[in-house]
This record gives structure tokens, C-alpha cells and sequence, in this order.
């Protein structure tokens, strides 16, 4: 029975629009798929299984809820993620590896994860140049959303961090990094805002067409699938022409 829902899982991401041997970096609703034996792990593998041995999965492992003004230390073995079940558990699985930054880090297995991965704390902004969320626009990755909708898409910063809009940044903090050998450093990140502002990122499916957005179902969950530069090329336009397109106010 687990081996029969790898498969099907795999199955339908490959329908839905994944792409073998390619790069994904996954939002997710775990309980969106309906019961799965041994839960997050067979959704992990499944997706392993869609990708291939070439391919490569990433997960937000995003820890604004847990580093902050009264708690700034970040350890990148052992802050949990805030930003669901799934994530966290590919946080602690064996194997993965994890960015380091103090709010936005991104978890990753599979062939090109090292590289995608490395280098993330050396931005000053949370999705910066050397960020996952950028990276994987240079090298035509996709995103999945996984019965979660369109809205938790931590790419869309990335976008806005070229255009920073008004409502983006928020104060300068200093945080304390622990690297997986124990070293530590500090270093001060320019933080996101959004105070009074409501993300609305679901407004890009207006402006993609259906060659970059694919939508489809895995198991009981409905799937969305982007390509990453036609995303980038749309959402950039959009800002540009209003740099309140993707917030309301709360």
C-alpha cells in the first residue's frame, strides 16, 4: 500500500505539470491530500519519485515565528520552521540540507541542493541574490502549491525586493547564526514589513497564461505548478506599474 501511494503521488505531480530531473521548491498543505500512510514522508517520496535521481526538492523552512527582537538565534540544525507539518518534517529528515538565514531559510535534497542552498546568509535582505528564491529563477525552476492556494508564495518577495515597494521593509535587526559545526557570527539583516498589508499573491494566476500555470490534483489536494521566469517577467511588470498589486490593505 505505501509503494502504490508513492506512485500515485508521483503520477499525479508529473500530470499536474512537474517537471523529471528538474528543480521545485514546494508550499504545501499536508492534510490537503486526504489520509496518507505514514504521512509526510510518503509525500516526500513521491515527489523524489516524480523528479527522478536528477532532480531536486525544496521546501521554505522559513522561522520568522521563532527568531526575532527577544529570541535573535538562529541554528540552523535546530530552529524549527513556522510555515506547516510537511516543511518541518523535510527540516529533520535525514539527508536534507538547510540554508542559513535567520528568517527565510530553505531546506533541500537531491542532485543540485548543495549549490542552490549555500551562500544565503550572505544577503542582507531575506530573499536576496544569493537566496534559494532567487537562484532558482536563474536556473528556470518551478514552484509548487500543493493544496494551499496560490498566496504563501515566498518567491513573490524575491520580486518585490527589486522593486521595494513601500510596504516591504521593515527595521534592521542583528541576528546570531550557528552553522552545522557550531560555529556562530553575527550579522544585521534588513527585515520585512508588511505591517498594515495583506499579501495577495493569488492575483498572479490573472497574469500568467496556461503555458506557465498549470493546475491539476494530487490525491485529494488541487496542485498548482509556475515556471519560475515567465512568474518573474509577469510579477515584475506588474509592480512596476503598481507597487501595491499584490496587497490590500488589512
Amino acid at each position: 500500500m505505501p509503494k502504490d501511494f508513492v506512485e500515485r503521488i508521483a503520477a499525479d505531480l508529473v500530470t499536474a505539470g512537474l517537471q523529471p530531473g528538474g528543480v521545485v521548491l514546494v508550499h504545501s498543505s499536508l492534510r490537503s491530500l486526504g489520509p496518507v500512510p505514514s504521512g509526510a514522508e510518503m509525500v516526500v517520496r513521491g515527489f523524489m519519485r516524480a523528479l527522478g535521481k536528477g532532480g531536486t526538492l525544496l521546501m521554505p523552512a522559513l522561522s520568522y515565528a521563532n527568531v526575532n527582537a527577544e529570541q535573535p538565534v538562529f541554528d540552523v540544525l535546530r530552529t524549527p520552521s513556522c510555515v506547516g507539518a510537511l516543511p518541518e518534517f523535510f527540516r529533520t529528515r535525514i539527508g536534507t540540507l538547510r540554508s542559513v538565514h535567520p528568517t527565510h531559510s530553505v531546506a533541500g535534497i537531491g542532485a543540485r541542493a548543495e549549490g542552490l542552498l549555500a551562500g544565503h546568509e550572505a544577503d542582507s535582505t531575506p530573499c536576496g541574490p544569493n537566496s534559494p528564491f532567487s537562484r532558482l529563477r536563474e536556473i528556470g525552476g518551478q514552484l509548487c502549491f500543493l493544496g494551499c492556494g496560490l498566496r504563501p508564495n515566498t518567491s513573490m518577495h524575491a520580486v518585490e525586493e527589486h522593486i521595494a515597494p513601500a510596504y516591504l521593509f521593515g527595521p534592521d535587526r542583528t541576528y546570531t547564526l550557528r552553522f552545522t559545526d557550531g560555529s556562530e557570527c553575527q550579522q544585521t539583516y534588513r527585515t520585512h514589513g508588511f505591517k498594515g498589508w495583506l499579501q495577495r499573491y493569488d492575483r498572479i494566476a490573472d497574469l500568467l497564461g496556461p503555458d506557465a500555470l498549470h493546475t491539476g490534483a494530487c490525491l485529494q489536494a488541487t496542485v498548482h505548478i509556475l515556471d519560475t521566469h515567465p512568474l518573474w517577467d509577469v510579477a515584475l511588470a506588474a509592480l512596476r506599474d503598481d507597487p501595491f498589486h499584490f496587497v490590500d490593505p488589512a
